[in-house]
């Protein structure tokens, strides 16, 4: 395919994910990129993917898409609750766009550990793309399997690529760790209170693994290549929070106590006063709004008092080699967030 001929659509533009495919995606050659959000932004197109009408009128001029990369989220307070609306979403996308861009090659859908089960409680580690299904419901096996049926004797393809939590710097993002902890350890500084670590008694030292958001950015590309493949896509090293919270609690120059269970969601439910005053004193740039969106998820993932990792071999016998190293991509990304005036 001619270079100048490609064309993404990036659906879940201002996400943790979707908003570094999108800096990847803008750094190659040959790659013109158009992002899709709810809000819009700049380079990007304001779309409601829940509404059919609003997609197809603002998606179906768009002949030109060879590449559609999916990493759109609406929440819910249940896992039954999340299936229709994000189904609905990636629906309405391909119907906007199948018919209207004759030169569409790939679909990449943006998943995750839930196709495994891991929502739910232990489950087989290391996971692996041919693991045995679970009891529904569960958006991402939906999900997929409606592109499986869509593709079905057309001339584009699919691939699903399963990261572990990711790793990026998006603001008011319901699901991400790394600003949870960088926020969390800050004003634990700001009350002269140690760093202890809020999860689940034995998730403390249960084994882990995270993405890093520049690295997911490549495999996804990467992965257009493949025809209809599913791909596990995490940092390459393996974790526990008993060695990493220390790490963490130094370079933020914290002592550590003890684990102590509580929910953030809770706990942190009445401290923008206190980040306002943060924020006035060393001229912070973003209000706690934008900062706690994600406690519920660092909630969740503290929670994990079970293995959570997957096996990450066939995207290498694949051909990508790309790692990261976890404690670092941590360190870089609170770095960010200090030069970007979101934590003192």
């Amino acid at each position: 395919m001619n270079e100048e001929r490609k064309v993404a659509l990036v659906a879940g533009a201002n996400g943790v994910i979707g908003k570094n495919l999108i800096e990847h995606l803008e750094s190659r050659p040959g790659w013109r990129v158009i992002g899709l959000s709810r809000r819009g932004g700049p380079g990007q197109i304001a779309v409601d993917l829940l509404d059919a009408d609003d997609t197809r009128a603002k998606l179906g001029g768009l002949d030109d898409v060879t590449h559609v990369f999916y990493a759109a989220y609406v929440d819910k307070p249940t896992w039954a609750e999340l299936v229709p609306p994000n189904l609905a979403m990636l629906t309405n996308l391909v119907d906007a766009i199948e018919p209207a861009a004759p030169g569409l090659r790939h679909v990449s859908l943006m998943q995750g550990y839930k196709v495994y089960g891991a929502h739910l409680g232990p489950f087989k580690t290391p996971a692996r793309e041919d693991d045995a299904g679970h009891m529904p419901p569960e958006f991402n096996v939906d999900q997929q399997q409606f592109l499986e049926r869509r593709q079905a004797g057309k001339a584009w393809t699919w691939s699903a690529i399963r990261p572990s939590v990711v790793g990026g710097t998006a603001l008011g993002n319901p699901m991400n760790l790394a600003l949870a902890i960088a926020v969390y350890a800050s004003i634990s500084k700001e009350l002269g209170l140690p760093l202890r670590f809020p999860g689940k008694p034995g998730a403390y030292d249960s084994l882990l693994e995270m993405t890093d958001a520049g690295l997911l950015a490549k495999a996804t590309v990467w992965a257009t290549g493949a025809e209809n493949e599913a791909f596990n896509i995490a940092n390459g090293d393996l974790f526990r929070w008993s060695d990493l919270w220390p790490k963490i609690a130094r370079y933020f120059d914290l002592e550590v106590a003890p684990p102590l269970p509580m929910s953030l969601d809770v706990v942190m439910a009445d401290k923008e006063e206190l980040w306002t005053s943060i924020a006035a004193k060393y001229g912070l740039e973003v209000p706690y709004s934008a900062v706690s969106s994600s406690w519920g998820f660092a909630d969740f993932v503290f929670g994990w008092d079970y293995d959570m990792f997957a096996d990450g071999s066939k995207a290498r016998r694949a051909g990508f080699h790309e790692y990261a190293e976890t404690s670092s991509m941590f360190f870089r990304l609170f770095d960010e967030f200090k030069k970007a005036k979101v934590i003192p």
